[in-house]
């Protein structure tokens, strides 16, 4: 009969057996193997080979803990915030404000007075890990502070202060002394600014603490 159905011999063997219709190769549509569990795939970008990140990898940020390790050096957890915070201080809220103030002098007794911070400088960053931090006060008698502090977040590095007062009516040795260069050459009376210069000298923190402050720091020339 037309319609006759041919029955399956199951001893033909595999070359004498007709391929169905939904007989396909092993290896078809395999022209890129996905790779193993475990292995990274590698991807032909414009004839260059990039390996795929593998998403099971742990990310490797560099922890605050780990940048001393190179140096071989301690540091401080707290002076790291500090240094994170840069250009900003811990006392920047306070500028203009009127309240009991300490200064740390190394090897001199503090100075505590009443007065305002008047402006406050440090540097946006601190890649050596080390930095300045510039502040000058007005006391309420009409005297100035100025107060240099260097930082470091190395615990074997701790922090060194330098502090100097400059008196309109000087009782101080460095006010006194400084009057009395000032006037075996120059006819201008020694001023606040002028101590302040002297003090911190014109590096570009000095500068940008003297931008802050009312006072008239540039040389001006006719």
């Amino acid at each position: 009969m037309d319609n006759e159905v041919q029955a399956h011999d199951p001893n033909a063997s595999p070359s004498s057996r007709a391929p169905m219709p939904d007989d396909k190769p092993d290896d078809a549509g395999r022209d890129q193997a996905s790779p193993a569990r475990g292995q990274q795939a590698t991807v032909i970008v414009r004839g260059e080979a990039v390996r795929d990140r593998d998403p099971n990898a742990k990310s490797k940020e560099p922890q605050a803990t780990d940048r001393g390790k190179s140096s071989g050096k301690q540091i401080s957890e707290a002076m790291i915030k500090k240094q994170d915070r840069l250009p900003a201080l811990e006392d920047d809220a306070e500028v203009g404000i009127r309240k009991e103030q300490v200064v740390t002098r190394d090897g001199k007794a503090d100075l505590a007075f009443t007065g305002t911070l008047l402006a406050s400088a440090a540097p946006h960053c601190a890649p050596k890990g080390s930095w300045y931090e510039y502040r000058v006060y007005e006391t309420t008698g009409g005297k100035h502070v100025f107060s240099k502090i260097c930082r470091s977040v190395y615990v074997e590095q701790p922090d060194t202060h330098e502090a100097e007062i400059f008196d309109p009516a000087p009782a101080s040795m460095p006010s006194q002394l400084l009057r009395s260069a000032r006037e075996l050459t120059h006819s201008k009376p020694l001023t606040w600014t002028d101590s302040a210069a002297h003090f911190f000298g014109y590096d570009p923190l000095a500068k940008a603490l003297y931008r802050k402050l009312s006072g008239d720091f540039e040389e001006h020339v006719s």
